[in-house]
C-alpha cells in the first residue's frame, strides 16, 4: 500500500482520511498485518482493521526525544502493543533495556528479528573518483563515518579523537550538526578530518570498501541499530562503535567483527583506530568474520526466513 503523505509532524507521515479505507480494504485481504513502530498514524490505521485480523509489529526504536509526544500518544501506543500477536524487537539489548520491550504486559511476546539489508538492493558498483576529490592515495588507510549528521552520532567525540590518530578520517553525509561539527575541527586542529558532505550510493560503496575500517561513534540511545554497520558488514568491513545497549552491539559483535567501546570516550576511539591501523592481520580477521556474521544473521535470505517463519506462527495461532 503506497499513500499520500500530507503532512509529517515530529517525522510522523499522516497519510490523510482516504487511507483508512484503502487500509480498511487492505486490511481485509491481508493474512497478516505487519506494522512498524514508532508511527502513531499507524495506531490510527490500525483502529481501522477488521477485529481479530493477526497483527505483527516490528518496534524500531524507543520514543527518545519528543518526550512531550511520547506522554500523548502512550495510551494509543499500549493498545496498539496490546493488539499484536508478536513484538519484534531488532537486538536481544533492546528488547532487554527498552522500558517498553522489558515490561511485563508485553514481553511474552516479544521476538528478536534484526534489521538488515538485501544485497540486491545495494550499489553494487563503487565509484572510486571520490577517493581522488577527497584527496586520498591509493591504498591509503583511512577511518569512515557515513551517516546523517545528527546529535546523536556522537561526532564531536571522533573530532576529539582524530588528534590522537595516525590516519584520516573521512565523515561522509550531511545534517544538523554540521556547522558545529565544522567549528570542532578549526578549534582543535584536526587536520586529519575530511568532510566529504553527500554522497552518492556508488560513492559510499567505494568508500565503505576502500577504509580500513566504518567507525559509528553514537553515543546515546537514540541510535536503535546502526544499518550504516550491516552496510560495512555487507562490504566485508570490521567496525568500530560504541556501548550504548541497543543494537550495534549485536551487529557489531566486539572482538568477532570490531571493536566496542566506552561511549563519550574520545581516547578509546582512537585507541581502538590505532590498534587496527597496527595489525594488518587482525583486520583482515575482522573484516571477514563481519561479512559471515552479515550472511548469517542480516542477509535477505536471513530475514527472510526469520519472517516468513513468524507470520507462519502468527497466523496459525
Amino acid at each position: 500500500m503506497r499513500q499520500r503523505s500530507w503532512a509529517a509532524p515530529a517525522s510522523c507521515d499522516l497519510g490523510g482520511v482516504a487511507a483508512f479505507g484503502r487500509f480498511r480494504r487492505l486490511a481485509a485481504e491481508a493474512d497478516v498485518i505487519h506494522y512498524l513502530f514508532p508511527w502513531p498514524f499507524g495506531d490510527l490505521l490500525h483502529r481501522a482493521a477488521p477485529p481479530g485480523k493477526p497483527a505483527v509489529l516490528t518496534y524500531i526504536s524507543d520514543i527518545v526525544r519528543q518526550q512531550w509526544i511520547g506522554k500523548l500518544y502512550s495510551p494509543l501506543m499500549w493498545k496498539t502493543l496490546h493488539d499484536m500477536r508478536a513484538i519484534v524487537a531488532n537486538a536481544p539489548a533492546y528488547a532487554q533495556t527498552s522500558p517498553v520491550l522489558s515490561n511485563p504486559a508485553i514481553r511474552d511476546r516479544v521476538r528478536v528479528v534484526p534489521l538488515g539489508i538485501d544485497e540486491r538492493s545495494c550499489a553494487q558498483c563503487g565509484d572510486e573518483a571520490i577517493l581522488g576529490r577527497l584527496q586520498l592515495a591509493e591504498g591509503e588507510s583511512f577511518f569512515l563515518f557515513v551517516g546523517v549528521l545528527r546529535y546523536y552520532k556522537g561526532l564531536h567525540n571522533l573530532v576529539q579523537a582524530a588528534g590522537s590518530v595516525g590516519a584520516k578520517i573521512v565523515i561522509a553525509g550531511s545534517g544538523p550538526e554540521g556547522r558545529s561539527l565544522h567549528s570542532l575541527v578549526a578549534s582543535v586542529g584536526a587536520r586529519n578530518v575530511i568532510f566529504a558532505g553527500q554522497v552518492s550510493d556508488e560513492e559510499k560503496t567505494a568508500l565503505i570498501r576502500c577504509c580500513r575500517a566504518l567507525v559509528l561513534p553514537s553515543h546515546l540511545r537514540s541510535e536503535a541499530f546502526g544499518m550504516v554497520l550491516v552496510e560495512a558488514a555487507m562490504l566485508g568491513k570490521p567496525m568500530i562503535s560504541c556501548e550504548i545497549g541497543t543494537g550495534t552491539s549485536f551487529v557489531n559483535a566486539d572482538g568477532e567483527t570490531g571493536c566496542v567501546v566506552e561511549p563519550d570516550k574520545p581516547a578509546a576511539l582512537a585507541d581502538a583506530m590505532n590498534h587496527l591501523l597496527a595489525d594488518d592481520v587482525l583486520t583482515t580477521r575482522l573484516g571477514v568474520a563481519a561479512r559471515a556474521r552479515y550472511e548469517r544473521l542480516f542477509s535477505g535470505e536471513a530475514l527472510g526466513r526469520e519472517y516468513a517463519a513468524l507470520f507462519r506462527e502468527v497466523g496459525n495461532g
